[in-house]
């Protein structure tokens, strides 16, 4: 990724950083040294950055996968995706037999998007069981089912006027809950706890395995309590020298009054190590496309869905805003509808022109529905764009059918647009939304390819080089970081990713299947186990 070296023979490594990058005889002048050949077969390239991903993709295994897709946990067991509702309930079925008495049954990765007929509601899993407390969480983490009981102990009940609780045609709440104002009561009651499986010491070693399996070395929690005992624990573990990844942890800028956010945010700052980087914030405005709560424009959803929940109403989303905006606090709005991008890039115009703050670079994450003109503001702005590639493989047969119809879905995702009118960005998984593996995430960017193999949006395509551009220095420009990580140049961290084949020799359809030795983090070598 270093233009004046776009590629070498070798690099010296000293005191965990890059010490020089060519040839051996470029070395001989630094004094003596030592050849490691471990890689001579293998291809190097700058340590790989996930720059939207949760620590979740850990710890979430503990929880019953039943997702369509199949997948693989961090310690690469291979769990097979599940095709219809009567298959999520004979595994729910299968779990629930070995469960004790008194625990409640959690799930994860469902999505009703790729199952035909009506979606799953109560009376489905009631059929698991009448007595244990069932929740399913859906795939986007924006939507749960839940059983009867577990509503009962959150006394949902019909009327009670809650955004996001969905009723049946008798009136009842019918098991779906959306967004967190309405997932949350259940959630306590179950013991089903985020913060938990976030912090948890061997969440984050499994969220290290994670990234170590895709070759990433830097990797964002983008959302967290941040609470004091939390850090501690986080940077106790991410500072053991056989930790793999440098984790970068954003505040939930949704759980305290924004003058609170900021000083918390600003405290925060100064805890920050090599390996576990704080102070930036995590605002989420509103919800899943796929899940049918993002905030859309006029002419709205494909299919007649109503619009979306604001999990931040904009007039308090602008003040939010303006206090982080004017304390160089780093923001990364989630926003997948254009309304919801629309409404956060109104928000950061309003508070540059207060306070403009060049030195701070805010992200738009997800930022799947901006056009052409929502890019040339954020150019304008000086805004940068984390785009959600995964979803034209996993959901963009569902987006063209389903959510926002063929012509939006083809410029979903819009890379090249933001190439093009000059926004830095990077792309993303969202794991666990997503499986974590950036070099499938720049497949789908180059390729656009549908999970039935179709193209969706030509004209999107970038280039293999762009799109490892955007997984490493584009990555680390976006977490504020690009000046130590995201690409091999000297004085910058000894951070690589370890690959099988040159990504750029492959041809572009093959790029996913490159294969991943391990990585290299600060000059100490982790192979994948």
């Amino acid at each position: 990724m270093d233009p004046d070296c776009p590629a070498a023979t070798h690099v010296a490594v000293k005191e965990g950083k890059i010490l020089s990058v060519g040839s051996v005889d470029d070395m001989q002048g630094w004094g003596d040294f030592e050849i490691d050949e471990t890689f001579a077969e293998k291809v190097i390239m700058p340590g790989m950055v996930e720059g939207h991903s949760h620590l979740m993709a850990g710890g979430i295994w503990d929880y019953t996968y039943v997702g369509y897709q199949d997948r693989v946990d961090p310690d690469g067991k291979f769990w097979p995706g599940v095709k219809t509702i009567d298959d999520v309930i004979d595994r729910l079925k299968e779990v629930e037999k070995t469960l004790a008495p008194d625990q409640p049954l959690v799930a994860w990765g469902f999505d009703p998007i790729f199952l035909e007929g009506p979606r799953m509601v109560k009376s489905d899993l009631d059929v698991v069981s009448q007595e244990r407390p069932i929740a399913v969480m859906h795939s986007n983490f924006h939507l749960m089912t839940v059983s009867s009981s577990a509503l009962k102990l959150a006394n949902y009940v019909a009327d009670m006027g809650i955004d996001g609780i969905a009723l049946g045609e008798d009136g009842a709440p019918n098991g779906e809950l959306q967004e967190m104002a309405a997932m949350f009561p259940i959630m306590r009651r179950l013991g089903v706890n985020w913060r938990e499986i976030g912090r948890a010491p061997d969440s984050v070693k499994a969220f290290g395995r994670v990234c170590n399996r895709v070759g990433v070395t830097s990797a964002t929690d983008l959302i967290n309590e941040l609470a004091d005992e939390d850090v501690i624990e986080m940077t106790a573990v991410t500072n053991e020298a056989d930790y793999p990844v440098r984790l970068h942890s954003m505040l939930n800028g949704l759980t305290q009054t924004p003058e609170e956010t900021c000083s918390r945010a600003l405290e925060l700052r100064e805890k920050s190590t090599d390996k576990f980087i704080l102070g930036g914030v995590k605002i989420i405005t509103d919800g899943s496309i796929q899940g049918f709560t993002a905030r859309i424009r006029w002419p709205g959803h494909f299919n007649g869905a109503p619009n979306g929940i604001w999990n931040i109403a904009p007039s308090q989303l602008n003040d939010l805003v303006d206090i982080l905006n004017a304390a160089g606090i780093q923001m990364h709005i989630h926003a997948n509808g254009d309304e919801a991008i629309e409404v956060s890039l109104d928000a950061l115009e309003a508070a540059k022109i207060k306070n403009n703050r060049p030195d701070v670079r805010h992200v738009i994450q997800h930022c799947q529905l901006a056009d052409r003109a929502h890019f040339r503001k954020m150019k304008r702005l000086g805004v940068l764009a984390n785009l959600f590639a995964n979803h034209i493989y996993y959901f963009g047969d569902k987006h063209a059918a389903l959510t926002v119809g063929p012509d939006r879905a083809r410029r979903m995702d819009a890379c090249r647009s933001a190439l093009e009118l000059g926004v830095p960005f990077t792309i993303h998984s969202d794991a666990p939304v997503t499986p974590m593996a950036p070099l499938f995430t720049a497949w789908c960017a180059v390729n656009r390819l549908t999970e039935s193999g179709k193209t969706l949006g030509e004209y999107e395509k970038i280039s293999v080089a762009d799109a490892l551009y955007a997984v490493t220095l584009g990555a680390a420009y976006t977490l504020q970081m690009d000046h130590l990580v995201g690409s091999i140049e000297i004085g910058k961290w000894a951070d690589f990713a370890v690959l099988d084949d040159d990504p750029e020799a492959v041809d572009p359809i093959a790029l996913k299947d490159v294969g991943v030795w391990g990585t290299v983090l600060g000059g100490r070598k982790f192979q994948v186990q």
